[in-house]
């Protein structure tokens, strides 16, 4: 079975595609040093020249009042210019040609400044500005993540999936394809369950009104669904969440929005509405951007200011409101600009919210949004840990070595949080055909990696679906949704696992805040360590279809939780001999 992972680059193709732009073109791409800069501190911006473009020149045009910068062949008429030299040149065989190499410094900048950005290249009177005319942008400012998000457990609800006050909502023998009834006061009512189970932070996909069940196609960004209740339901939700210690986050999706928006109904009706600019229009009426080719769905024009103010309004008016930050859905979406706004409405509005985006893109595109947002959820861990534990793609010696590369990849200040499925992908259970024991040590790896975990709701009790995500070349995201499993439908042993996997998340720092260094790796077993200011947490595990009976000379020798019964730790003088049957791991202290 192939594993489906929606994304813009999930073929060859693509891929290729994707490198022939980058390279071949007149390319900035975000090659910002640091990406998110310090108060004081200065700014290297680089840019690129593909072999079929003979400029010799490279100027960036920059503002700091947040203003579009404006100018032509090195001369600003707003803001600045700031000339680039050329540092290198480098063959590359994909192109058959020299690369040119630029880079130039804008000037360090106070706290709480925003820049806004453009970089071109010319000669010979002609200018071409990088990535199709994109402007770029940063805030100055000096915050990290807030504190709290270390200790983060992320429980993902699905609103119409989850619970209702009323007998009319349906188990797991309802078509995917009905709405499920899910309600506000349905969440409330189980916010207990949550707490019980050791979340802390709950993930609401979104609650806005929209012709949709699932709610990616908003007719509004200021209003709750009426058919999952009112604001004054989701004040309710959010004041209780708060009373247990549960912060509130919500799926937010600044780049499109649904054909039944008002104010996109006036701007295909009426050419002259000032809304037709808070689209863009190929051909009116009918010929407009949109978000995957999805007609229903139109994309935002946020370059122009008054629709981008009135996305940040909305995120301001939620953070006023109560929520605690946002999920960024299709975050790759909006300009690159965009995120600097959003960066200052979000940590100005309320200084410890915390703000991921859905970026299924390589890591160096994730990395774009350092400073934009506190980080994007973890795609690629995703992938590792499904070839590893779900598919057998990967032995325990590769995933040892992804691990290794991919933590040294990101910066410890950069958000990763990770998950083992989601609304958009088949469920892992349903992956290893309800092999609970692949499920259960799936999850004790990821609890006991760097980044916050997510349970996707119903995960922690068995729930699966009925059918393949993908059917004749087709997604059906409707079969990964399924209502949620409640009283006697729940495998509760499963949960009773979550539920220790949460509480020892909870009270070991290690696992929160310690540095992660691999100790063991063969093609079966994989150890690793956790390690914070002396305290340390041994994850062993045997990711293979035969029993590891293996020594180690290791510290630790308490059991805090096997995913099995049969696995062992029998202590010796110097070494400890570990016995883990097939597909099976522990976590010692």
């Amino acid at each position: 079975m192939e594993d489906f992972i929606f994304g813009t680059l999930s073929t060859d193709e693509s891929r290729i595609t994707h490198l022939r732009n980058l390279y071949g073109g007149i390319t900035h791409a975000h090659r910002r040093s640091p990406r998110d800069p310090l108060p004081g501190q200065p700014i290297q911006i680089e840019l690129t020249i593909g072999p079929a473009y003979p400029h010799n020149q490279a100027w960036v045009y920059w503002t700091n009042d947040g203003s579009d910068p404006e100018g032509k062949n090195g001369f600003a008429t707003n803001g600045y210019a700031t000339l680039l030299k050329p540092i290198d040149s480098e063959w590359n065989t994909f192109l058959w040609g020299y690369v040119k190499k630029f880079r130039g410094e804008v000037p360090a900048q106070n706290v709480d400044t925003l820049v806004r950005y453009r970089v071109s290249a010319g000669g010979a009177d002609e200018e071409i500005f990088a990535d199709d005319g994109a402007h770029y942008a940063f805030y100055v400012d000096n915050d990290l993540p807030p504190a709290w998000t270390k200790d983060a457990i992320i429980y993902q609800v699905f609103a119409d999936r989850f619970f209702n006050t009323t007998n009319d909502f349906p188990k797991i023998e309802a078509k995917p394809s009905l709405k499920c009834n899910g309600t506000l006061r349905g969440i409330t009512t189980k916010l207990d369950y949550i707490a019980q189970l050791g979340a802390n932070v709950i993930w609401l996909t979104p609650v806005f009104p929209s012709p949709s069940y699932h709610g990616y196609d908003a007719t509004s960004f200021f209003e709750i669904n009426a058919r999952l209740g009112t604001q004054e339901d989701f004040k309710e939700l959010i004041d209780q969440a708060h009373a247990r210690n549960i912060r509130i986050l919500m799926d937010f999706v600044p780049n499109h929005w649904s054909n039944q928006h008002p104010n996109f109904m006036e701007a295909t009706t009426d050419q002259n509405s000032p809304y037709t600019k808070w689209y863009t229009f190929e051909k009116w009426p009918e010929k407009y951007k949109m978000f995957f080719g999805v007609k229903t769905l139109p994309q935002i024009n946020l370059r122009y200011a008054p629709a981008r103010a009135h996305i940040l309004d909305s995120a301001k008016f939620w953070l006023d409101f109560g929520v605690d930050g946002f999920r960024v859905d299709y975050c790759i979406g909006p300009s690159p600009d965009f995120y600097a706004d959003f960066r200052r409405i979000t940590r100005t509005s309320k200084p410890d919210s915390w703000t991921f985006g859905e970026a299924v893109d390589p890591p160096d595109s994730q990395l774009t949004f350092e400073g934009g947002m506190d980080g994007t959820l973890d795609f690629m861990l995703l992938e590792g840990l499904r070839a590893t534990f779900a598919f057998g793609k990967w032995n325990a010696r590769q995933f040892a070595e992804f691990l290794d590369r991919h933590e040294a990849y990101f910066p410890t200040t950069f958000s990763r949080p990770s998950f083992l499925d989601n609304h958009d992908m088949n469920r892992f259970l349903w992956m290893v055909r309800n092999d609970i024991h692949k499920l259960k040590l799936a999850a004790l790896c990821q609890f006991t990696l760097i980044g916050a975990p997510v349970i996707y709701y119903g995960t922690e009790v068995g729930l699966s679906q009925p059918k393949d995500v993908m059917q004749n070349g087709r997604a059906i995201h409707e079969e990964a949704r399924m209502p949620m499993l409640w009283g006697d439908d729940q495998n509760k042993e499963l949960y009773d696992f979550y539920r220790e996997l949460c509480n020892i998340r909870k009270n070991e720092s290690a696992l929160k805040r310690g540095i992660r260094e691999t100790i063991l790796a063969t093609v079966e077993v994989l150890a690793y360590r956790r390690v914070d200011n002396g305290d340390s947490v041994l994850c062993v595990m045997n990711i293979s279809n035969k029993t590891s009976d293996l020594e180690m000379d290791i510290t630790e020798i308490t059991l805090l939780l096997a995913t099995s019964s049969e696995c062992k730790i029998q202590v010796g003088e110097r070494v400890k001999r570990i016995i883990l049957p097939p597909f099976s791991g522990m976590i010692l202290k």
